[in-house]
């Protein structure tokens, strides 16, 4: 076994016991309560991609079952690119005094590019709030593409590499080419030498898919779910370990061959110095979202799996995930 197959067999079975971790807690938690009290007032979220993207659903999802579920008062979004996230995290650092009533989404993205030295600040810059949930990752192409298995993608790209490009809502070394670069070495094939063309968030990357301008698309699957359901684009790899039940007709890499998952994280941050009574508050209010049915719905709708890491757990898995990845990233040559 090669030392890149032991680090992704690593960074796999990571993933595995998180879930696995996340289920257990989910078959021992309180029943569905049938009405909550309000825990806050409002939550401003400062989402740092466009609309459209897995921060931006992952925002308004978690919004919506807070709202509904009468934890928290109300909910106001504020998309804010640039940077590469970079920008809504300089924005949290340099007005924490104003923004205690402020939550910023992000996800693996934000260790990423601070190993890569995008932007200057990391995790440690922030108030750990919580991680909420996972979402895998998918393989899409367009619906009229001649294009329907991985097995299909893989010989357009040994036709014509330079031809066959993949998009992503990330920046080069980003986590959705991380993503590609992953499902390409474990079916064997040079990571290095596929064509990786960034865009600006998910939502501008899947505008390219349909416009023609990439082959496929590597993006998450909660991003891909609505528009595979609607018959616009077709799901061709996802990165579970199983068929997910938001799109039973998706199969998973493993099934075809490609021996690799994995599982994007996704969390919630408040600014540096946050009163310790806001930060109890908000993660008291995430802490009940998980037994409510809005919240359900919303997880169950997107294809998420819940993965729950509030204060101290969440800085011990980040920390984790900075090590893993970072080693990873070596090895495929983005560091």
């Amino acid at each position: 076994m090669s030392k890149l197959e032991e680090t992704i067999m690593k960074f796999n079975l990571g993933r595995r016991a998180l879930i696995a971790a996340a289920v257990a807690t989910m078959c021992v938690s309180a029943p569905i309560i049938a009405q909550a009290e309000e825990v806050v007032e409002s939550i401003h979220f400062v989402i740092p991609g466009g609309a459209g993207g897995g921060w931006d659903g992952t925002a308004r999802g978690t919004g919506e079952a807070l709202t509904a579920a009468g934890l928290v008062g109300s909910a106001s979004y504020e998309n804010m690119s640039g940077g590469g996230g970079g920008k809504a995290i300089a924005f949290m650092i340099e007005n924490a005094e104003s923004n205690h009533g402020t939550l910023m989404v992000n996800s693996t993205p934000i260790v990423i590019r601070s190993l890569t030295g995008v932007f200057p600040q990391s995790f440690r810059d922030l108030t750990l709030i919580a991680g909420t949930i996972g979402d895998y990752a998918a393989i899409v192409v367009g619906k009229d593409s001649p294009i329907n298995s991985m097995a299909d993608l893989l010989a357009a790209f040994d036709a014509d590499p330079s031809g066959t490009a993949v998009g992503g809502g990330s920046v080069p070394g980003g986590l959705d080419h991380l993503v590609a670069a992953l499902v390409m070495e474990a079916a064997g094939k040079d990571a290095l030498g596929v064509k990786y063309i960034p865009y600006d968030a998910g939502g501008k990357a899947m505008a390219a898919l349909l416009s023609g301008e990439i082959a496929a698309l590597s993006t998450g699957f909660s991003e891909a779910v609505d528009l595979a359901a609607a018959g616009e684009v077709k799901i061709i790899g996802v990165t579970a370990d199983e068929r997910v039940d938001a799109a039973p007709d998706a199969q998973t890499m493993q099934e075809q061959g490609i021996d690799t998952t994995f599982v994007n994280w996704r969390g919630f941050f408040g600014v540096p110095g946050l009163p310790e009574d806001k930060v109890a508050a908000y993660q008291d209010a995430i802490a009940q979202m998980y037994d409510t049915a809005e919240w359900e719905e919303v997880r169950a709708r997107n294809g998420w799996v819940n993965i729950h890491n509030p204060g101290a757990d969440f800085q011990a898995f980040l920390e984790e995930q900075e090590t893993i990845i970072g080693d990873l990233m070596k090895k495929l040559g983005f560091l």
